[in-house]
């Protein structure tokens, strides 16, 4: 159904308050350009890339030094393109800016722990660290590691490592060894930061045998650095070349930070993929474009202020903690949260966005869902009313969870679903705090990304649906994979569909209203009788029924076709059968089309996703069809897969 009315719409007080209006005015002033709103924004952004970005770096006040002319060289190759070549910049610098007696990081894990850090004291940690991590040995383009879950001693860390131009790479505790190793056995750290453990749904988890093994394993480290969360520190650390975090700095007392400014394409961040078909790609991020793509999302896109508290549900494991610390560049404060988003009450999220006053709630589409189904009414228990945007990312944002938010979470926020990833480090398409927000849309591409969508014979199109591309270089492109040295396997990544072209991997379908709705990952596509059906297409459907709390989808090699094969997890008591099949096969019909309808459909106990909480599509397909998985160590729930292998309904 074609929507006619948007969902939100931001008030006239709130559109001439927005950083984004404030933005086009300074720029107006400054180039006589008139700009009547995002689109036209937008238009120029992609047709002056090099002039768009320039004005990100001034308005933004980055801190820097060297000439921002030229602003772009051999920007018509991709990849190949570079930005900025003449400037000079450390990241740590420009997320440490203030320096004063207000807060900088607020930290909660469940009900255990809870601490404050204001930016005199992170700027003070950060000094020492520095200081002790640079008496290690480590300088430019070294790495640091860090297995630790999301609380300030990771946002230290990696803003020391940044401070002296070392690169920084992290994984999240609940991590199996051979999942660290995969990691940063490529990556060769000089030191590992590590916790002693950490607290889960109500759980004391002690990791310091995973920490010793892991540690074993990596020559290149020379000292273990770990950080105590679930204990004091006091007692022996119990790890080879270990050292509680308190005596590694002991010798050091804080002074001013010797940031080393590099060049704009210096590498600041390791980050892999997830991994599921083989060992993890490590992808190398720099440190001019990771910080002038999040200064935009976060001021322009997201509307962040000096002040604001930003809270986002997130691991070290997953890209959005990266987006999440870089808030600090705006002048934000951190809401870091490490644990359940439902224990000790299944209000914890709430309780915490109240307490702290939450500006900005990022979240997964997934967590929403659960929301809506556990029926959360925090409209009705709780005051939001600093919270001035939700984000969503993960997977697709189904329109029944835009429904749920409006109705029973907050009415008056500027809900935006947002979409990128890993490869990124930041997002194509995300929010607009001053336009409309339509019923199961993401509201506009990104500024300075020239997103189109492309049929199979790489025309563009509109209303229908195809791959996400991106037809110019931007600041946040990868910069390489590590130990690829010639690039083959970063142009196969991306370039090797569209020559030239960024090509992301995303089924979409740009909108009349310049939005984008996601339809699921192309490699996991139905293909049945030749029509391409996008995952998210059924799961917005079947996820409707109140009986069904999550679902997988794939396409199983059948009789010379593809069949569409439905698992389903569900509600705690509930039972697949005829009755329930029969609606789930009516609601699917009625509610996507007869194609869409599964072939199959079974119950399993559980959904396998990765460490980010992404289901793992291509994995279960291949368990269906008898072949191996190669790295089941990306994955939170690995033994989930056993409910798919060899099921007798699937061979007939």
């Amino acid at each position: 159904m074609t929507e006619t009315q948007p969902l939100w719409t931001p008030s006239p007080e709130r559109v001439a308050d927005a950083n984004l209006t404030r933005f086009m005015q300074a720029l107006s002033e400054r180039s006589g350009l008139a700009f009547g709103g995002y689109d036209a924004l937008y238009d120029w952004s992609i047709r002056d890339v090099e002039g768009f970005w320039r004005a990100i770096w001034d308005w933004c006040g980055v801190i820097g030094e060297g000439p921002l002319t030229p602003g772009l060289l051999d920007g018509d190759r991709m990849p190949g393109a570079r930005f900025f070549p003449e400037v000079t910049l450390n990241f740590a610098e420009n997320l440490l800016r203030r320096n004063d007696g207000s807060e900088a990081i607020v930290f909660r894990s469940e009900d255990k722990a809870e601490r404050r850090l204001t930016w005199a004291e992170l700027t003070t940690a950060v000094s020492r660290t520095a200081q002790a991590l640079a008496a290690e040995g480590v300088g430019p383009g070294d790495r640091v590691a860090a297995y630790l879950p999301n609380m300030p001693e990771t946002v230290i860390a990696m803003l020391a490592t940044a401070a002296l131009g070392a690169v920084f790479s992290s994984c999240s505790p609940d991590f199996g060894e051979q999942g660290v190793l995969d990691r940063f056995g490529q990556i060769e750290p000089k030191v590992l930061f590590a916790c002693d453990g950490y607290f889960y749904a109500g759980k004391t988890l002690d990791i310091r045998a995973k920490v010793r093994a892991v540690a074993a394993e990596l020559p290149s480290v020379g000292k273990v650095v770990l950080c105590p969360l679930i204990g004091d520190g006091s007692a022996e650390p119990g790890v080879p070349k270990g050292v509680w975090l308190a005596d590694f700095l002991a010798p050091f007392e804080a002074g001013p930070i010797a940031y080393l400014r590099q060049g704009f394409n210096a590498p600041l961040y390791i980050m892999f993929s997830s991994g599921t078909t083989g060992k993890p790609k490590c992808i190398v991020h720099g440190v001019g474009g990771t910080l002038l793509q999040h200064l935009k999302e976060h001021r322009l896109q997201s509307d962040v202020k000096p002040g604001d508290r930003i809270f986002y549900f997130t691991t070290c494991g997953w890209m959005m903690w990266n987006w999440l610390v870089s808030g600090l560049a705006s002048e934000a404060t951190l809401l870091l949260y490490d644990g359940s988003p439902f224990h000790p009450t299944r209000d914890v999220v709430y309780d915490y966005l109240q307490a702290e006053k939450a500006s900005l709630f990022g979240t997964s589409a997934k967590y929403i869902d659960a929301c809506a189904k556990a029926g959360l009414k925090p409209i009705e228990t709780h005051d939001l009313s600093s919270v001035r945007v939700i984000c969503s990312t993960g997977s697709p944002l189904v329109p029944e969870s835009f429904d749920y938010v409006y109705r029973d979470v907050k009415k008056d926020v500027c809900l935006s679903s947002i979409s990128g990833g890993t490869d990124i480090v930041s997002c194509f398409v995300l929010g607009n705090p001053i336009g409309p927000v339509w019923r199961g849309e993401i509201q506009a591409r990104g500024l300075g990304m020239a997103v189109e969508v492309w049929n199979d014979e790489g025309q563009p199109v509109v209303g229908e649906q195809g791959e996400l591309v991106c037809v110019r270089p931007f600041p946040s492109m990868p910069l390489c994979f590590w130990n690829d040295p010639d690039g083959e396997r970063y142009r196969a990544a991306y370039f090797e569909r569209f020559p030239g072209v960024w090509c992301h991997g995303d089924f979409v379908e740009l909108t009349t209203h310049g939005g984008i709705v996601i339809y699921g990952r192309s490699d996991a596509v139905l293909n049945p009788g030749g029509v391409r059906i996008g995952t998210a297409e059924i799961y917005r459907q079947v996820e409707k029924l109140p009986e069904v709390l999550e679902s997988i989808v794939i396409g199983q090699n059948w009789d010379g076709d593809v069949r569409v094969v439905l698992f389903v997890k569900l509600a705690e008591g509930k039972t697949l059968d005829d009755e329930l099949v029969a609606r789930i096969r009516k609601t699917i019909r009625e509610g996507a089309s007869p194609r869409h309808v599964p072939a199959k459909i079974l119950a399993v106990p559980d959904i396998p996703r990765t460490r980010s909480g992404k289901i793992v599509e291509l994995a279960v397909r291949d368990v269906v069809h008898g072949r191996p998985i190669k790295n089941q160590e990306a994955l939170a729930n690995p033994e989930a897969l056993d409910h798919y292998r060899d099921r007798s309904e699937l061979k007939a």
